[in-house]
């Protein structure tokens, strides 16, 4: 698992800016200014990603590194706590996750342009 990996992979989808508004050591991925993804660099590395209410409750009882949004809407929001032994296959698929809600969410015209940079 690198965290640096997660940060390319979020970087490599359409549109998606790095930030820093909470502090210098907690970057957030934004798509057309809103937030699918943040990474969490303190004492336990995370990654919050938004996911449907009803798989976000089937993940946290599947995996005990998925819990409940920190600092988040828990209906709406994980957070998973990365280990040595999480399956980036499945990261990188809860993040695609992730990505998609927020874009299906955009006003019409940010997600029209959206699907015109994709």
């Amino acid at each position: 698992m690198s965290i640096e990996n997660i940060r390319l992979y979020c970087l490599s989808k359409p549109g998606v800016e790095e930030t820093l508004p909470f502090d210098e050591v907690t970057p957030v991925y934004k798509v057309k200014g809103k937030m699918f993804a943040l990474l969490g660099l303190d004492e336990k590395i995370s990654l919050n990603l938004k996911c449907d209410p009803e798989k976000a409750i089937q993940l946290r009882e599947q995996f005990d590194y998925v819990i409940p949004g920190y600092h988040m809407n828990k209906t709406h929001w994980n957070t998973v706590i990365l280990q040595s032994n999480t399956q980036m296959n499945l990261l990188y698929e809860w993040i695609d996750d992730s990505y998609q809600l927020v874009v299906n969410s955009l006003p019409k015209k940010l997600r029209l342009e959206q699907e015109k940079e994709e």
